[in-house]
């Protein structure tokens, strides 16, 4: 493969992790006003793809005021604030429930819903509590 289309790729694929980092980010801002949408994994999906797409905006998004505390301590290893875990696990669970319950008919959807969830909650009870 030329240097050429390496480059053309590399930039596509830099192009969508920025896009896809963007339409996180997006949906993260929404769950600050609507509370069945949880903010924080958003947000940290928005991070990880901006780290891929854009060192600009990876920067701008740990200087934020709102997200830069829990972004940087997620990406440091740190964890997160109990309250933080709490709310996104909480709010998840809400969400698939009501989802579950009245918009999906499919058994087999209802159940990855609940293998997915079962699976975030873990992961999320077994990341570090960061001290307020």
């Amino acid at each position: 493969m030329s240097a050429k289309n390496t480059s053309i790729f590399g930039k596509i694929r830099k192009g969508t992790y920025i896009i896809a980092g963007t339409m996180a980010l997006i949906a993260g801002i929404i769950g600050i006003f609507l509370p069945v949408i949880p903010t924080t994994p958003f947000v940290l999906l928005a991070s990880a793809c901006y780290l891929r797409g854009s060192q600009r905006l990876h920067e701008w998004i740990l200087a934020h005021e709102w997200f830069g505390d829990t972004i940087r301590n997620y990406e440091a290893g740190k964890g997160l604030k109990k309250a933080t875990k709490i709310k996104a696990i909480s709010l998840m669970w809400l969400a698939i429930l009501v989802s579950a319950i009245y918009y999906v008919e499919s058994m087999y959807v209802k159940a990855a819903m609940g293998v997915v969830s079962v699976a975030v909650t873990v992961y999320l009870l077994n990341l570090p509590i960061v001290k307020d």
